[in-house]
């Protein structure tokens, strides 16, 4: 399976775990909840997806990569414990709590998160002194003489044999009280995942045209030579920063990341290309409206690839754009909620403090909650950029009231809903402005492809974009209704695709 099915699979397993009967028990007891075991090649997200589980199911998440620890930091160090049996007293070994335990119990005081995901990472490839440990744990649920409290779900992740020579098969014991699940990589989801969080689009746009690139891993007598989607996020951040920064990125560069001559040279050079295509095209002066709309006879004469490449070009300057309507709607609809909270606090006839000082009561409160929700790992980066921004404009709103002396609630209220309207407008101004890009991008695409393989290409990516669609099924688009209604799309892309370089 692939990653976004082991997410959902692992979500599933977390629901139906945490489901309790009439008298508070868990319908299946926690000494027989299978422990997930997952086994993938490194790379390719299985950290990540225990992150998005545990903050789309509302629980902790404590994660270690095992093979840091010793047996004694994972056991506890032993003691001597007197006990006393059928009347004698014996010395006994005793064992301190585990570090792994104790770091679940942590995470349940500070969070008050009482169920939760311990993940263990690399759980195969532990020393030989720690293997039985491992294998105890896994049977048992226990790390020395002390259990994983109930409410907290293992789930455990090791790399196939191919990948890493330090692999400890599991006996068939072991492997009949887990829930094994095999992962591999794929480009489809790992494509899916950079439209929502931002891949650089040089990098989606080579991928899509380089598709036996995305993934590689091999041993030769020169060493170990790799390229996994870890490294291919990690350069997209890189990527985006060298060019705020103004600064080269050349194939040493790339290198670092992308650990494979071949692809790192590859890359280098599509990406020498692709900066060339934005320049000679200009992209984003025709998206801000600064350049008329041509058909350039060179692009409509271009290979397959440069044509491709100028699409990516589009779709990701308009899914910028996108991303930016989409924080733009979030921020007005919490900051409304808010509001209408704010509202009800201040005309409350209960009520007694002055307007400003009600306001900053609960704009300290609410930043309390985001800080908590932070803290339990329950706040993506989205999410916490989002409830920054609100509030930092709810504090620009008690110094305005300040600053004018306004100390009535009715008269507050009526100061707060004036800068609401602004931000309404500003929010308007930003829908109004992705509409008419989008028209632009099609209109381009109209002029030098007409409706073509090209422009069927073109809204298969609009359609599989998170943000494109986010926008489009909020605001609608006339051109994307009516060349969708004309021209096939995702199903014959790949033909396409394929038709398309048999011709060259």
């Amino acid at each position: 399976m692939n990653i976004k099915r082991a997410k959902e699979e692992i979500k599933r397993t977390v629901q139906a775990y945490l489901q309790k009967d009439e008298f508070g028990n868990y319908k299946i007891p926690p000494v027989n909840q299978r422990p997930i075991l997952l086994i993938g090649p490194p790379g390719i997200g299985k950290t990540a997806i225990m992150e998005q589980v545990a903050r789309e199911c509302e629980i902790g998440l404590v994660s270690y990569t095992i093979t840091h620890h010793t047996r004694q930091s994972a056991i506890g160090l032993p003691f001597i414990e007197e006990k006393t049996f059928g009347g004698k007293e014996y010395h006994v070994t005793e064992y301190t709590m585990s570090e792994i335990i104790a770091s679940v119990y942590e995470k349940i005081e500070q969070t008050g998160l009482k169920e939760g995901i311990l993940f263990l990472d690399e759980i195969n490839c532990v020393s030989e002194t720690l293997a039985p440990t491992m294998l105890q744990f896994l049977q048992g649920k226990t790390f020395g003489n002390h259990k994983v409290p109930d409410g907290f779900i293992i789930v455990s992740a090791g790399n196939p044999p191919e990948y890493n020579r330090s692999v400890r098969e599991f006996d068939i014991v072991t492997l009949d009280r887990v829930r094994k699940m095999e992962i591999e990589e794929d480009f489809s989801v790992f494509k899916e995942y950079g439209y929502r969080n931002g891949i650089h689009d040089a990098i989606l746009s080579y991928l899509e045209l380089k598709k036996e690139n995305f993934y590689h891993i091999e041993t030769t007598v020169d060493g170990k030579s790799f390229v996994t989607a870890r490294g291919w996020e990690d350069l997209s951040r890189m990527l985006y920063l060298y060019e705020e920064l103004g600064l080269p990125i050349d194939e040493e560069l790339i290198f670092q990341y992308l650990q494979y001559k071949k692809t790192a040279k590859d890359f280098a050079s599509y990406y020498e290309l692709y900066k060339k295509y934005k320049t000679e095209y200009r992209i984003n002066e025709i998206l801000n409206g600064t350049e008329k709309i041509e058909a350039f006879t060179k692009l409509q004469e271009a290979n397959f690839d440069e044509k491709l490449s100028v699409i990516s070009l589009f779709l990701g300057k308009l899914t910028e754009m996108f991303k930016k309507v989409d924080f733009v709607d979030q921020f007005v609809n919490d900051l409304f909620e808010k509001l209408t909270e704010i509202k009800e606090q201040l005309l409350s006839e209960e009520s007694v403090e002055k307007a400003d000082t009600i306001l900053l009561q609960y704009v300290q409160k609410k930043e309390e909650e985001r800080v908590a929700k932070k803290k339990g790992g329950l706040l993506g980066k989205e999410a916490e950029k989002v409830a920054l921004f609100v509030e930092k404009l709810l504090y620009d709103y008690v110094y305005r009231l300040k600053e004018k002396g306004i100390l009535q609630k009715e008269e507050a209220m009526d100061v707060i809903r004036g800068e609401f309207q602004k931000e309404i407008e500003k929010r308007e101004s930003i829908v109004e402005q992705a509409k008419e890009q989008l028209k632009i991008a099609f209109d381009f695409m109209e002029e030098n492809f007409g409706q073509s393989q090209e422009m069927v290409i073109f809204l298969t990516e609009l359609t599989a974009n998170y943000y494109s669609m986010n926008y489009i099924r909020e605001y609608g688009s006339e051109e994307y209704y009516r060349y969708h209604k004309d021209l096939l799309l995702s199903e014959r892309k790949e033909e396409l695709i394929r038709e398309i370089r048999m011709a060259l």
